[in-house]
């Protein structure tokens, strides 16, 4: 079945089947990975949709829009834990969840897995996570992973070549193949903020809108802030824990050194896009502009921007980063109404436990530019 048309339940038993292949010693991470971003993109698809439909019923209900009612389901059925978390009542808990740090409430209106383990959020506030993650371009091209624990991902350092066995001739030598390994230990991205009681009360889906809104967007950043620290911490020798990444010293910010930089890609970099900062990016278009160029001086490759790129161009195909989320994207909560008691102010903690390393070698060319 294609994922495009699955429904949310479809959804989590292919999620779970996902997890379960990604622990096999043959998994193919990568396929595994595009299928789960797959994944995240219908379920917030499904949840837009869902918020819609429900926005037009609760018209319909107070009558902005005449000559339609709802029909009263009198057929009495057990809700799913997937529709309990679209409820209204589920919202209500779970934002109160979020105020006060007590999730009583949300267990007692689940129907299956009431005890135990994480409190699931309403599927509106995931598509907020994913959407702060599908929003930013440098997250959406690296390739993710949902493994518990540490993650040890094997990476060629060297590799003899193929050769040629002529009949009757002398035996080829055995390859000799030298392999590391790519440790990703799991860091904890915090981010809080103090928010005044007048945030408290607002409407429950406004306020959670608004702190996951807030926080997923913070947490984002950082992780590309730790995305791009793993490109520039590159070698071009590389060691037996970070593959080899070839790096220019004293560039300069032309359109000729992004032709030249390109040659140094392995030919397994299919996608290559260029990171930099605004300013160097801007130094670049004026520079074609004066010079009078007919063509992209990109060289027809997309660009992404960050402050944390200053002084640097990096060539990459963003496929050789691996991001791991040991307990998923969702954003976790902790919530503290005593320490700015005085200030009449609520802080309210996110955390989100991520590990971030390069796990393929050559796909990246790191231009240090001369100052």
């Amino acid at each position: 079945m294609e994922i495009r048309t699955m429904t949310n339940e479809e959804l989590e038993v292919r999620i779970a089947e996902i997890e379960k292949a990604m622990t096999a010693e043959d998994a193919d991470l990568d396929a595994l990975s595009a299928e789960m971003t797959e994944i995240e993109a219908r379920k917030a698809e499904l949840a837009t949709a869902e918020a819609a439909r429900q926005a037009e019923a609760r018209k319909i209900a107070e009558g902005e829009i005449p000559g339609k009612k709802i029909e009263e389901r009198k057929e009495n059925k057990t809700m799913t834990n997937m529709e309990i978390r679209n409820s209204a009542e589920y919202v209500r808990a779970f934002a109160n969840y979020v105020r006060t740090g007590n999730d009583a409430e949300c267990r007692a209106l689940l129907t299956e897995n009431a005890t135990g383990g994480t409190v699931p959020v309403p599927e509106f506030v995931e598509a907020i996570i994913h959407t702060a993650w599908q929003q930013n371009e440098i997250l959406n091209r690296v390739t993710k992973s949902f493994l518990k624990g540490n993650v040890k991902v094997g990476f060629e350092i060297s590799a003899t070549d193929a050769a040629i066995h002529t009949e009757g001739g002398n035996p080829v030598t055995e390859e000799n193949l030298v392999l590391g390994i790519a440790n990703l230990v799991p860091q904890t991205i915090k981010k809080w903020i103090s928010v005044s009681d007048e945030v408290l009360d607002l409407d429950d889906g406004d306020f959670l809108r608004y702190i996951y809104s807030e926080i997923a967007y913070k947490i984002a950043d950082k992780l590309v802030g730790m995305i791009i620290a793993a490109l520039l911490g590159q070698t071009t020798a590389g060691s037996a824990s970070v593959p080899a990444g070839y790096t220019i010293a004293n560039g300069a910010a032309s359109t000729a050194q992004i032709v030249n930089a390109r040659a140094y890609l392995s030919d397994e970099a299919r996608d290559p896009v260029l990171l930099m900062d605004k300013a160097t990016e801007a130094a670049i278009k004026a520079s074609a502009l004066s010079a009078g160029f007919g063509y992209d001086p990109f060289d027809g490759m997309r660009v992404y921007t960050h402050s944390a790129l200053a002084g640097h161009i990096v060539l990459v195909d963003l496929g050789s980063v691996q991001v791991n989320f040991p307990a998923g994207e969702n954003v976790q909560f902790k919530f503290d109404e005593l320490t700015l008691a005085t200030s009449d102010l609520v802080r309210i903690i996110g955390r989100l436990p991520a590990a971030v390393a390069v796990v393929k070698p050559r796909q990246s060319v790191n231009v240090t530019l001369a100052s």
